[in-house]
């Protein structure tokens, strides 16, 4: 493993000086390369680019996982035209309050579901692990229930501690011996579990690695990374996962999008990412604003929230498409009051909201 620049423990990877950190960064144009602005891939046939929903995960009122929903829920995503993919066990699909067992029965569910949609839609596994033996055992579980892939992230304790370029980039390697292909997450630039640019620059030449999902929330760096790597790494396709973002995003470059707001609303998140992709601005911005007001019931302003999925949720509930707005502890059930709120907004904005609130924890149908 060669990492460019010193072995230093990064506190966040927005802090790194660049100029400083050994590695050069200047990008050199082959003949043959695209020119400044063209797309260096066609997105349409590589296996690893366009749309790719992050799901939800229903649940029973006693909180054991609901597979009939689940499998209904992933058919109906599965079936839009344009998803290319569907990511379970992603924070989207509280992969934190799973067990590793449900994790992989979570993941046996949607590959079946995603057969019965009779569209060719890749399926892929969260994995979350505090160490590299687990991180392998998760891949191979994944493999095994019907993943395609796995979507790897960063070890949560790193956002306490940081860790050095060659645990960061080794950490890969690790994973990598599972032999199962891998989309890196990549965190925030403001925190310590992100990767600097000369660790996503090795990163990329681990053969398993097929695909970033590039969440630095900056789009300064975003822009700025998305150069490096797509010079070093043309095959490599860079998702975005900025919801707040995603137009702008998809304009500088991105070559699809992973995101859970194509779990929550699919047809639209494809209508903005196929229209932006196809260098169609209008239709692209007109999705877009027809797609603004649910994030703004979702999102707010801003990237994704603590409290997100649960309104997520409880928005496709109250219009009749998920089971249960139900979530597994630590978190806990939306106020009355919030859901009374997503219903009049949804209302507001000509969503039929198909079920009565009545203030009271909704039962799970039947």
């Amino acid at each position: 493993m060669a990492v460019s620049g010193s072995d230093k423990v990064f506190l966040a990877a927005g802090q790194i000086d660049l100029a400083q950190d050994g590695h050069d960064y200047s990008v050199r144009r082959e003949e043959n390369d695209p020119e400044e602005g063209e797309r260096s891939m066609n997105w349409r046939e590589h296996p690893w680019a366009g749309v790719f929903a992050a799901t939800l995960c229903p649940f029973q009122e006693d909180e054991s996982l609901d597979e009939a929903g689940l499998c209904g829920y992933i058919k109906e995503v599965a079936e839009v035209p344009g998803i290319c993919g569907v990511v379970c066990n992603g924070h989207t699909g509280e992969i934190m309050s799973l067990r590793p067992e449900e994790r992989s029965r979570v993941t046996a569910v949607v590959a079946g579901a995603v057969r019965s949609a009779g569209r060719p839609v890749k399926v892929v596994s969260g994995v979350s692990a505090e160490g590299s033996l687990e991180a392998i055992d998760r891949a191979r579980e994944a493999r095994e229930a019907g993943a395609d892939g796995i979507l790897l992230m960063p070890p949560h304790h790193w956002l306490r501690f940081g860790r050095t370029s060659r645990t960061a980039v080794g950490f890969f390697e690790d994973t990598a011996e599972a032999g199962v292909p891998i989309i890196v997450h990549q965190y925030p630039a403001w925190t310590k579990a992100s990767y600097t640019l000369a660790e996503m620059l090795e990163i990329v030449r681990i053969p398993q690695v097929v695909c970033i999902k590039m969440g630095t929330r900056d789009m300064a760096r975003w822009r700025f990374d998305y150069e490096k790597l797509k010079s070093a790494a043309p095959e490599v396709p860079i998702l975005t996962c900025h919801d707040e973002y995603l137009l702008a995003s998809l304009l500088e470059g991105a070559d699809g999008a992973l995101v859970g707001f194509a779990g929550f609303a699919p047809e639209l998140i494809v209508r903005i990412v196929h229209a932006a992709l196809d260098g169609n601005l209008e239709a692209a911005r007109a999705a877009r604003s027809e797609c603004d007001s649910l994030a703004h019931i979702i999102y707010g302003f801003g990237e994704p929230s603590c409290d997100a999925h649960q309104r997520m949720k409880a928005a496709r509930w109250l219009m009749g498409k998920f089971p249960s707005p139900t979530v597994r502890r630590p978190l806990r059930p939306l106020e009355p009051r919030e859901i009374e709120r997503i219903a009049r907004l949804l209302r507001a904005a000509g969503y039929p909201v198909a079920r009565d609130w009545k203030g009271a924890q909704p039962p799970v149908p039947q």
